[in-house]
């Protein structure tokens, strides 16, 4: 019986699980990077790697377009839930070709979990001036519709129709909101923030420019507000969020309206 939890995958022999993980990777993502089709190149490196123990129910999953690049193209670290349903803790997709921000990172090298754990407050700043939300080390590949289309595709084949995700910040609920995505938690943190940057809102004037992160026009901006509360405007951090979509359905969610990028 072909598989249909991540657990399960991991159990089989190696060049069938690639297979399988290979199916979330958009076709328009290997044709504009001319990936070759075994994910091999010339030299004979593998520039598709796993990372996951022997039915671990557990996996991520790398993608660089070329092999000594420090940054993948693709990332997913995808988990298993008690019910046996798909996760998805974490979810990039990065253009090589972009400037890199080490907002992942300190000065010495000390890994920030993305700004979550530690911040680098330097490598924030001009991230943000460049147009990047937090956690983004480099600009994305503007593919994440292609890329949910390819997902979906991944987990019907598994012979499922529900999957989850955890948006790490605060833009990412809202884009994940304009995909079709509901909340299995945080709907109510969601509404507190937009009634927070709405008229009269305890937010505003927060936004009080007393540092880049923190400026007045956040109002209306998606990536603004994230900044903002990235900075802890909330007084709290953006946490305990899971989303969830149904396979081809799409939910009619919106709590930042109006906003733009």
């Amino acid at each position: 019986m072909a598989p249909s939890t991540i657990s399960g995958i991991n159990r089989l022999p190696e060049e069938e699980k690639r297979e399988i993980y290979a199916r979330m990777i958009p076709p328009e993502l290997i044709e504009y990077f001319d990936l070759p089709g075994d994910f091999i190149d010339g030299d004979g490196n593998d520039l598709l790697n796993f990372k996951f123990s022997p039915g671990s129910p557990g996996v991520e999953i790398v993608l660089k377009h070329q092999h000594d690049f420090p940054d993948p193209i693709q990332y997913g670290h995808l988990a298993d839930t008690m019910s046996g349903h798909l996760h998805v803790l974490l979810y990039i997709l990065n253009d090589p070709e972009s400037a890199r921000f080490d907002v992942d990172q300190l000065p010495n090298g000390q890994k920030t979990v993305f700004g979550t754990s530690k911040r680098n407050i330097e490598a924030e700043s001009d991230a943000l001036k460049a147009g990047l939300a937090p956690g983004q080390v480099r600009r994305g590949l503007r593919m994440l519709s292609k890329a949910i289309i390819s997902f979906e595709e991944f987990i019907s084949s598994l012979q499922q129709e529900l999957y989850f995700v955890d948006p790490l910040f605060y833009h990412n609920a809202v884009i994940f909101e304009k995909y079709g995505f509901n909340y299995q938690k945080g709907l109510k943190l969601m509404e507190r923030i937009e009634d927070g940057f709405s008229e009269g809102g305890d937010l505003l004037p927060k936004l009080d420019s007393s540092n880049p992160f923190r400026l007045p026009n956040a109002v209306r901006s998606i990536r603004l507000r994230s900044w903002a509360l990235h900075d802890n405007i909330l007084g709290e951090p953006f946490s305990d969020v899971t989303m969830y979509k149904y396979v081809g359905k799409t939910a009619n969610i919106s709590t930042c309206k109006p906003c733009s990028w």
